[in-house]
């Protein structure tokens, strides 16, 4: 998600299948990176039911 735009296709492959293997490892690590949450991250570049979605497989804030 850094720079101009998201790359959806990677977003969507790393959250999808990784939600229930090591999710929360990548969190903590994104957080760790970035000073941000993954969460807070995908809210304020996706929208509507496509945010909605990823949130929910996110999971919990931090």
């Amino acid at each position: 998600m850094k720079g101009l735009g998201t790359d959806d296709t990677k977003l969507m492959r790393v959250i999808v299948t990784r939600s229930e293997i090591d999710l929360h490892y990548i969190k903590a690590e994104y957080l760790k990176k970035y000073k941000k949450t993954l969460n807070d991250a995908v809210h304020s570049e996706t929208s509507g039911h496509y945010r909605a979605f990823f949130l929910s497989l996110l999971g919990p804030n931090q």
